[in-house]
Parts: C-alpha cells; sequence; structure tokens
C-alpha cells in the first residue's frame, strides 16, 4: 500500500528517543521529510547522524516543548525550511521511573513536570502547526501515549497519558471539518533490548500476544496513522501494546 507520505513535511517530538527515532526512520523510509526535535542537543544529533542516508531530508531542531516560544520557532524553522507542515508526532515525554513511587512519596511537582511536557508540550505543539495544516485543508497529528491510559499502577502516568487521549479527541472534533486528522497510540513497554528479564517477562505474560512489542512494530502503526490512508480514523485511540489481556475497551 502506498501511504502517499512521499514528499510530506513531518515533525517528530521526541525524535531522540527509541520510539520518536523509529517513527522518524519509519516516515523517511515513506519518503517523508522529517524534523526531529528534543532538548538535548547531543542526543538530537546523535539521532539526526542515524537517520541520514542518501536522499533523507533530515533536520534537527533542539526544543524544550515546555517552552511556548521554542517551540513556535521550531514550527516556523520548519516552515521556513519546506514552506509548511503536513505530519505532527507528538512523543516528547519524561521517563517514567521503573517503579512508581507510592502515593506517600510522589510529588507535585513530579506529576507537573509530567503534564507539562507530555499533555502540554503536545498541546502547544499542536497549536503552533495546526494553522498550517488547516490553511492548507490537509494534516495529520499523531500523539504518542500509553497504556497506563488503561490502567491503575501509576497516578502520574494514567493521568498524563488520560489527558493526552482527551486532548487528541478535542483537536479532532476541533479541526476535522478542515481536514486535520488526529490519532492518539498507547504503547507498553516496549522491548528495546535493555529491558530486564524479570520485567519483560511480567509485562508479556499480561499481553495477549505474550511478548513485548518493538519500537518498530510501534512505528509501523504511527507511520500508517500520519498518512492520508489513515483518514477515517481520527479522535480515537489505538493500542499498540500487543493486547491487553482481560480487559474490554470499547
Amino acid at each position: 500500500m502506498d501511504l502517499q507520505l512521499s514528499g510530506a513535511r513531518a515533525i517528530v517530538t521526541g525524535g531522540s528517543g527509541a520510539i520518536g527515532r523509529a517513527v522518524a526512520r519509519g516516515l523517511i523510509a515513506e519518503g517523508a521529510r522529517v524534523a526531529i526535535v528534543a532538548r538535548d542537543r547531543q542526543r538530537l544529533r546523535a539521532a539526526a547522524d542515524d537517520l541520514r542516508r542518501p536522499g533523507a531530508d533530515v533536520l534537527a531542531v533542539p526544543t524544550d516543548t515546555t517552552d511556548d516560544s521554542a517551540v513556535r520557532a521550531m514550527v516556523d524553522a520548519v516552515v521556513a525550511a519546506w514552506g509548511g507542515g503536513d505530519v505532527l508526532v507528538n512523543a516528547a515525554a519524561e521517563l517514567s521511573p521503573g517503579v512508581p513511587p507510592p502515593l506517600a512519596e510522589l510529588t507535585e511537582a513530579a506529576v507537573a513536570a509530567d503534564f507539562d511536557t507530555k499533555v502540554l508540550g503536545y498541546l502547544r505543539c499542536a497549536r503552533a502547526v495546526a494553522p498550517h495544516m488547516t490553511a492548507q485543508g490537509a494534516g495529520r497529528i499523531v500523539n504518542v501515549s500509553g497504556l497506563n491510559a488503561r490502567r491503575t499502577g501509576s497516578v502520574s502516568g494514567t493521568i498524563r497519558n488520560v489527558a493526552v487521549a482527551a486532548l487528541t479527541a478535542n483537536l479532532a472534533d476541533e479541526l476535522g471539518a478542515r481536514g486535520v486528522g488526529v490519532a492518539v497510540v498507547h504503547p507498553g513497554l516496549v522491548d528495546t533490548g535493555r529491558i530486564p528479564a524479570p520485567l519483560a517477562d511480567r509485562v508479556a505474560a499480561a499481553s495477549s500476544l505474550h511478548r513485548l512489542v518493538t519500537v518498530d512494530e510501534v512505528a509501523d502503526v504511527v507511520v500508517f496513522l500520519c498518512s492520508r490512508r489513515a483518514a477515517a480514523v481520527t479522535g480515537d485511540a489505538v493500542g499498540v501494546a500487543g493486547g491487553n489481556r482481560g480487559a474490554v475497551h470499547y
């Protein structure tokens, strides 16, 4: 299937992370031009070097998505380079602790930092790029959330991921009539090759596939949702965690 992404102008936040980089690689493979965004300049440079190959058009734009002026400057830089934007993938997030803290040890500052990056950061990026998409009557926004939106176990993780799903539905309703589709994906723990075996085994046992999903498998779904082929999917969430055993979502 031709995803019709050749020449598309894409922004991927969290582009130096495992999922963000895999999504960028998948978009490049489909012929898209990709701007990767992250706070850490060194990691971002390394990611860009990894993604560049003959024929690939890659921009590295260091940006802190908790800073609205920086986000707007980033979008302006992409538009100046390519004349507009067709795709936004929001994947920037604070790293989750291995074991979520109990209520007595959970700080407001930690929850606020999670929310500022993953929810408000997604909002800032969407708000900055949406006018360019609506002006051309087409665009796709994909928000990377997480399976904690569908389960308990991490107060901060559940709050931020449910909020991303709510943000997605609101953006879809507002922007849909002007040609912009918005979707959210919920990965679980992703196999990066560095997950401790006991944790990987426990998570795998709770999935329908009985294994962890790879970053490339998550990226495959995200890249499809970035395409106009996925026009009918908007406002909704797609689980990309290998199944959530024992639960029914509707």
